[in-house]
């Protein structure tokens, strides 16, 4: 059975809206305060890898869990198609790069995980260079999380009607005539498949466990993706360190 079959695009069906929303938004504040912590302990980091088919809400999530924190304290990537420079290197490099620093959440809108997807729907490389992608992001994210990096992964689990919905929304509404790509509808044609290397995925990549997200609604989605986050950041627990002096603070010190 696929792990999809299990979670509901809705969410759970005893969350009640309202109650939902204002738990959050405690949540939310939580999530502020842990993250000015890691930013000033400056010891450990995050990566939050966001993966989903188009309209999944990646965007919309990521500027509603760090709502609350500063900019400073949160940098955010998007992968899409190598450019020549890239598609130079192995498929990893680019991705390295942009891992946080200590002290910082980074956040991948879409990753490395689009080097399996789109190449394995659109056959693109061989099935054997596909094949050997799989444990080397294995054994990319165990080195990440062995120096001090925590990896969230999500995956933005969108219903296939919602995002015909969202999808169409983005050519009857002016305001989101932005947001459209043919290149979306084109991706929607192979649903089925690109749900079938999904399931390949969360099978063979799942040391670092994926996180299910429900995202036919805003405010689950929200709800889900702050729970899992502010629950990392409390077993992280980062501290505030002691202040740091130089000669000048010291003489005022014993004045």
């Amino acid at each position: 059975m696929a792990l999809l079959d299990n979670h509901d695009p809705k969410g759970l069906k005893h969350w009640n809206k309202e109650d939902i929303k204002a738990e959050t938004k405690d949540i939310l504040k939580e999530i502020a305060e842990y993250t000015k912590r890691l930013y000033a302990e400056g010891e450990r980091s995050i990566l939050v890898v966001l993966q989903g088919m188009d309209a999944s809400g990646k965007d919309g999530l990521t500027r509603t869990l760090f709502g609350k924190s500063s900019p400073a304290w949160i940098d955010v990537h998007s992968f899409k198609k190598p450019s020549i420079e890239e598609s130079a290197h192995d498929f990893l490099w680019r991705i390295h790069k942009c891992t946080p620093k200590k002290g910082m959440i980074n956040v991948f809108n879409r990753s490395h995980y689009e080097d399996i997807l789109v190449p394995s729907v659109y056959g693109l490389f061989d099935p054997e260079t596909i094949e050997s992608r799989y444990e080397k992001i294995n054994q990319f994210e165990k080195y990440l999380e062995s120096t001090g990096t925590k990896i969230i992964k999500f995956y933005m689990n969108l219903s296939y009607d919602k995002q015909e919905e969202k999808l169409l929304e983005r050519i009857n509404l002016r305001e989101k005539h932005w947001k459209h790509s043919d290149n979306d509808w084109e991706s929607r044609d192979n649903w089925n498949a690109f749900m079938k290397v999904y399931d390949t995925i969360f099978s063979r990549c799942n040391d670092i466990p994926w996180h299910i997200i429900p995202c036919d609604t805003n405010w689950a989605k929200l709800y889900s993706g702050a729970q899992i986050l502010l629950k990392e950041l409390k077993e992280i627990n980062p501290q505030y360190g002691d202040m740091k002096t130089d000669k000048f603070m010291s003489n005022y010190s014993e004045k």
